[in-house]
């Protein structure tokens, strides 16, 4: 990856809409050079993909909280009960396994204190393999999906 593959890459993380003739003017390439080159990021799994970020409180989803979770056992069975479990809510929208203890942080939204409670209740808490969780509310979101340093 040279200057210009990053140069492309952090355009793209700035503004994912950009057409190949804006990116291709903006890094300072004829337009098939540029295609070729984000065609081979996105085949050498670098570009994962293309999105919207969504304004959470614009949804409604007001309420934030990061979910500290332990396990019972961390056998790689229970680990893959547990993971297979947490992708089926989609209120978690992102869910890291870390190492020492904790064994999982996760990153949950809802529209509000009450929504979140049945959704601790109802899910969280009946989790496969859970001995512990721990919930920590977010007051304010200070830095999120910031581009990557590059």
């Amino acid at each position: 990856m040279d200057r210009i593959d990053k140069k492309i890459l952090a355009e793209l993380q700035a503004d994912g809409r950009l057409s190949v003739t804006e990116l291709a003017e903006r890094v300072g390439l004829s337009l098939s050079p540029c295609h070729r080159r984000v065609r081979a990021l996105e085949d050498a799994g670098v570009i994962q993909g293309y999105r919207a970020q969504l304004n959470p409180g614009a949804l409604g989803l007001n309420f934030s909280a990061m979910v500290f979770v332990t396990l019972r056992e961390g056998d790689r069975r229970a680990v893959a009960a547990f993971e297979s479990a947490v992708a089926d809510i989609p209120q978690i929208v992102e869910a890291q396994r870390l190492f020492g203890e904790p064994d999982y942080l996760l990153h949950v939204v809802a529209h509000d204190l009450p929504a979140f409670q049945r959704l601790y209740d109802e899910h969280l808490s009946t989790l496969p393999n859970v001995q512990r969780l721990t919930s920590t509310l977010v007051m304010k979101r200070v830095i999120q999906d910031r581009c990557l340093p590059l």
